[in-house]
């Protein structure tokens, strides 16, 4: 599971949804489709239709894996902070009930106001 403790999960950057389908097609629900998809040095996490799954890569070998779903319909809050001049990162925090304050990073190029409003259309609607 997430290290909710340590509420950043690693660096992330815009991939393919191709890539997800070896590593999430089996987690997912009739009628659940992959929106975006976001991958660190071994790490991936995937907005869906229905939730934000995030994989972390374990071990030496990275064959041990732990998938974290976090629904949409358990946020509560979210922030959401462009890449700057000196800071190139923008960054994306959702407060789940239950869970507290989980913190993704991303890669400056990333339009994490569409996250935003992806989250909203999900969580809100």
């Amino acid at each position: 599971m997430i290290d909710f403790d340590n509420p950043t999960f690693v660096r992330l950057s815009h991939v393919d949804n191709a890539q997800a389908d070896g590593q999430f097609g089996q987690l997912l629900l009739d009628g659940e489709n992959v929106l975006m998809t976001f991958k660190g040095t071994r790490d991936m996490v995937v907005f869906t239709s229905k939730r934000i799954i995030a994989l972390n890569v374990q071990g030496m070998t990275g064959r041990k894996k732990d998938f974290t779903s976090l629904p949409y319909s358990k946020i509560q809050t979210w922030s959401v902070e462009t890449a700057g001049t000196f800071d190139r990162d923008a960054e994306l925090e959702i407060y789940l009930s239950a869970v507290g304050k989980v913190k993704f990073q991303f890669s400056g190029d990333t339009d994490v106001a569409y996250l935003s409003k992806l989250i909203a259309h999900f969580a809100l609607g």
